[in-house]
């Protein structure tokens, strides 16, 4: 039976899904059930041919700074991550430790994380996310200081006076990646007109997300075969502006992989990052 570990590394021709309306109404998009008569989001699909282009090989060549993301070789002490409390008790521990020792943070706030496999036909909830193929940043600007203010309401004041930065640490689980691999754009080819702010509605409060519009400048990369020890780190906001702020990114269709290979299993975990304490 042929597996993921015999892909090659390769650049990928595909195609990625950016931003278009479908109506005049701002975007939105509901987290949970929308009203009655209202459809969950208003977000369109505009398909582009990119290449994304493999960073396997020199993957020390990227950095969260420059790039906006970052490859970490970092077994993980979880293996299942079939357990939310476990993955609290014993793999939270284990992200805060990443982004002490790799982007040299002073106090870390973890404050979700998903998992995503194929979806089940018919199956709902949070068991059931499925790779995102669709070019987005999981926060904007505005949205990013919000979560300092919504998660730790009495040291936000004090907190925004430093650097915050958030970063969503992305691993595969339980086997390389061989379908609907995670892309990641450089943050040195993106233009700021490029970003489409979305009311993102929850029950009990409101967020925002980007998405995004096609730009042809844009330049795309993955880690071929990434691996369970392997992680990608994504900036999603910066409030340092002389450097990567943030970093779209997307699943995406690769056609060589192998039919029977297993599909795409992930956790992604996002966590508030200070550099003052």
């Amino acid at each position: 039976m042929a597996t993921a570990s015999v892909l090659a590394p390769h650049d990928v021709p595909t195609t990625l899904n950016y931003y278009a309306p479908t109506d005049e109404e701002a975007p939105y998009q509901y987290v949970e059930k929308p009203p009655v008569g209202k459809p969950s989001t208003n977000i369109g699909t505009d398909p582009h041919p990119v290449l994304v282009h493999d960073a396997r090989g020199h993957e020390k060549d990227f950095s969260l700074d420059q790039n906006g993301f970052q490859y970490v070789q970092w077994p993980s002490v979880e293996s299942e991550f079939d357990n939310d409390e476990r993955i609290k008790e014993k793999y939270y521990p284990e992200v805060e430790e990443i982004l002490k020792k790799v982007a040299g943070a002073k106090r870390v706030f973890i404050f979700d994380h998903t998992l995503r496999r194929k979806p089940q036909e018919g199956a709902e909830g949070p068991l059931n996310r499925g790779p995102v193929e669709r070019v987005h940043i999981d926060q904007t600007y505005k949205a990013s200081v919000a979560r300092v203010q919504y998660h730790l309401p009495d040291d936000a004041d004090r907190l925004l006076k430093s650097r915050v930065r958030i970063i969503n640490v992305w691993r595969p689980i339980h086997h390389p990646v061989a379908h609907k691999p995670l892309a990641v754009s450089d943050w040195r080819y993106l233009d700021q007109n490029d970003l489409v702010s979305v009311r993102f509605i929850y029950p009990h409060r409101e967020g925002s997300t980007y998405s995004v519009k096609y730009n042809p400048n844009h330049r795309w990369y993955y880690l071929s075969n990434q691996t369970p020890e392997e992680v990608t780190l994504i900036k999603c906001y910066d409030s340092e502006e002389d450097r990567a702020r943030l970093t779209p990114h997307s699943a995406f269709l690769d056609s060589t992989a192998p039919k029977d290979a297993p599909h795409r299993e992930s956790i992604e975990v996002r966590a508030l990052v200070f550099d003052s304490e």
